[in-house]
């Protein structure tokens, strides 16, 4: 199996992109076009030069996971025995945790335990979501078709989710680099500038003294400085995760920041609509449904507004009222929610909820990038070209008064 990067437009003229993992490009068309999407491009995606490679000790990674979800789904569907799946399964995975722990799985199979149950004695490797569409396949004697959904669900996540780090990961990147130059600079460049000013005595221009101050500063606090700051981020994460109260006011401080808050709110809007249709078109009670959607939105603020409307879909009210008045929701999500529960088709509605929030992050990725790529630019050129103008200010001075 291969991995192809595709183009497409649906019959209502939108383009759309993807990834796709299949035998060959023709195997990827052919699905476009059962889905009703015309192939523009398709081409196999360039292998990431760290693919393959795992931390000693370490789980499956999510392509693994997928991959396993697909063929389990096959050999299911061909009527192969589930203990014979998972033995043909764990013969064949490279990853030494994950091998072990379908022979776990295997053994307690064997002994009369369901496959859902089992695959919940594993949490690292398969959430509750996973083990909740399992147990729901195995109840209604449809987990072929559950595990491909699941499948599908699981791809579509995880390029979600590399969206996201495609937009955090530029920035960080360049603000890091930009900090590190500028820190080389101070520390190591203009010692050397100053000496040589000494030696030709005379004041220093303004911003040369205030460039040789920041030098002189940085020389003499610079472990100090590091030592605050990584004890800063050590005391900041580790309060995320033991203070619930916290952890809930930086989530909520995440959700209205500028830019990046919207990015992050359209991501928490489009895995909620994907995981609650998915366990909702695979038969998983709606409370059940919510409770694993709150646990794995991200976000303690969406974890409450679902947990809540958990509580009042208990009480017997709508699933729409509920997210209306918490406020996290954006309007349109909640009508279309209405809709679906007035028609008794909420599964695929969450279903366009997703797709169409899917497309918002792409967008939201893209104008991000537009944003930050020039502000990092005026700022590393700013800061490193402000630096060096104030170091030969003092030259200019003295060719000057030699002239």
């Amino acid at each position: 199996m291969a991995v192809f990067t595709w183009e497409g437009r649906t019959r209502q003229g939108t383009t759309k992109k993807g990834v796709m993992e299949a035998a060959t490009e023709a195997a990827v068309m052919a699905q476009l076009r059962a889905q009703m999407i015309v192939p523009v491009g398709v081409k196999a995606k360039p292998k990431d030069i760290f693919e393959g490679i795992t931390l000693p000790g370490s789980g499956p990674d999510a392509k693994i996971l997928v991959i396993f979800t697909r063929q389990f789904a096959t050999m299911i569907d061909a009527g192969l025995p589930l203990v014979q799946c998972l033995d043909i399964q764990a013969e064949q995975q490279e990853n030494k945790v994950f091998q072990d722990a379908l022979r776990t799985i295997k053994s307690d199979v064997e002994q009369g335990s369901t496959f859902a149950d089992a695959l919940s004695k594993h949490p690292k490797i398969f959430d509750n979501l996973y083990c909740n569409l399992v147990r729901a396949g195995e109840i209604g004697g449809i987990l072929d078709t559950i595990l491909n959904r699941l499948a599908t669900y699981m791809e579509k996540a995880n390029a979600l989710k590399a969206k996201v780090k495609s937009a955090m990961v530029y920035p960080s990147t360049i603000l890091v680099v930009s900090i590190g130059v500028i820190v080389l600079l101070l520390v190591k460049v203009i010692p050397v500038f100053k000496k040589m000013f000494e030696d030709f005595g005379g004041a220093l221009p303004g911003p040369t003294q205030v460039v040789v101050d920041m030098s002189e500063f940085l020389q003499a606090w610079i472990v100090y400085i590091l030592i605050v700051v990584a004890a800063a981020l050590f005391a900041f994460f580790t309060a995320r995760k033991k203070v619930p109260q916290f952890h809930y006011q930086t989530d909520a401080i995440f959700l209205k920041m500028p830019v990046f808050g919207s990015l992050l709110k359209k991501v928490a809007v489009s895995r909620f609509s994907r995981t609650l249709g998915t366990m909702i078109s695979s038969g998983v009670p709606i409370l059940d449904a919510l409770e694993i959607c709150a646990r794995t939105s991200g976000n303690k603020v969406i974890e409450g507004a679902l947990m809540k409307t958990r509580a009042a879909i208990s009480e017997g009210r709508t699933i729409a009222e509920p997210l209306e008045a918490s406020g996290v929701f954006p309007g349109m999500v909640v009508q279309m929610i209405a809709v679906g529960e007035s028609t008794g088709a909420m599964d695929s509605m969450l279903a366009k909820i997703a797709d169409f929030y899917d497309d918002e992050v792409d967008q939201a990725v893209e104008g991000l990038t537009a944003l930050l790529e020039p502000l990092m630019m005026v700022f590393l050129g700013g800061t490193i070209g402000g630096i060096l103008m104030a170091m030969y200010l003092p030259i200019f001075k003295i060719a000057e008064n030699i002239r």
